[in-house]
Formats: structure tokens, sequence, C-alpha cells
């Protein structure tokens, strides 16, 4: 698969912030945006998430790193947790940049995206879907050719590595 060109990614925050936590690390935002230029051509990076005023500080860096920040109003659950559902917002930009982008990279395991991935397959411009841990929904499993996990690069993008390594462009590690 060709990953060169103009491409984009489409992060789901939340999901992927939640399932490398549930697996007992912290993602390198900075290294993750160097890892999706360096290793899959994406020229522009949307994070999509909820915003909370107290995250200033957490926004500003991902600012810096090179992600574009899509803001979802927060609400709260029943059970008074934070929730910013940014599925029909991810959609929504994804089809506004549609002609803007070679291919998309989607960053989630949320099955709620099934509809984008498979428009994207059959028009040729998926070119991987990221997911944050090994849970990831069965309206996804169908794609699995390109589906890529992201612990295969835990050693290289986990917060507390000091030294960050080139990122292999060779196929074959999928």
């Amino acid at each position: 698969m060709d990953n060169r060109g103009n491409n984009y990614a489409f992060i789901d925050g939340q999901n992927l912030n939640l399932g490398i936590k549930s697996l007992g690390w912290s993602l390198d935002f900075k290294k993750f945006r160097i890892f999706l230029r360096e290793k899959y051509n994406v020229s522009i990076a949307y994070y999509f998430i909820g915003y909370i005023p107290k995250n200033g500080n957490l926004y500003s860096s991902l600012r810096d790193y090179g992600y574009i920040l899509i803001f979802k109003p927060v609400v709260t659950d029943g059970q008074n947790k934070p929730k910013g559902n940014i599925d029909a917002d991810l959609v929504l930009r994804a089809m506004i940049d549609y002609d803007k982008f070679t291919k998309a990279v989607i960053v989630t395991s949320d099955g709620d995206f099934h509809c984008l991935v498979k428009y994207f397959v059959k028009n040729n411009k998926l070119l991987r879907i990221i997911v944050p841990n090994f849970k990831y929904s069965s309206l996804l499993r169908k794609f699995s050719n390109h589906i890529v996990n992201i612990q295969l690069f835990r050693n290289k993008l986990e917060k507390s590595q000091q030294k960050r390594e080139a990122f292999p462009r060779d196929e074959t590690l999928w």
C-alpha cells in the first residue's frame, strides 16, 4: 500500500487515550505526531476531543506538537463523568476534507466509524486504522488488512522513553 501523498489523520482522542491507558502505559503525543508524519506521511492530524477548561496545558501541548484540535462540548453522564462524543464531528470533518487528502489514517477502535471506513475502502482512500488496544469493534474486523495495533510501536511511542528511534517504513511489519 502506497503511503506517499498528502495523507490526513483523524484521531478519536478519548478512544486513543483510554485504550492505551487500559494497557498500562502512556502515549507520548509528540512522538506519535512524528510517527504519523514519518510512517504514514500525515500532513494534517486532526485530534478530536471533548473540551474541559482545566486541560488547557494539554491542548496547548497538542497544538505545539502539530495536531489540529477539534473540540466537542462536554456533558456529564449519569455518574457525573465527562462525555464528549466526537463521532459525528470526526465523520463530518473527514468528508469536508475528502478531496484535500490522498489517504486517511483513522485512529480509533470504535465501530461507530464503520460506515466511514467502508466508504474510504470502497473509494481507495483508507491507508490505515490504528487501534489503541486489542479490544476493537467487531465492525472493524473485516477491514483487518488496514488495521495496525499501536502496541507494535509501544517501545517507540511510550512516554517514558528518552531516545526517539527512526520508524521503519517497511510495510511487511504489518
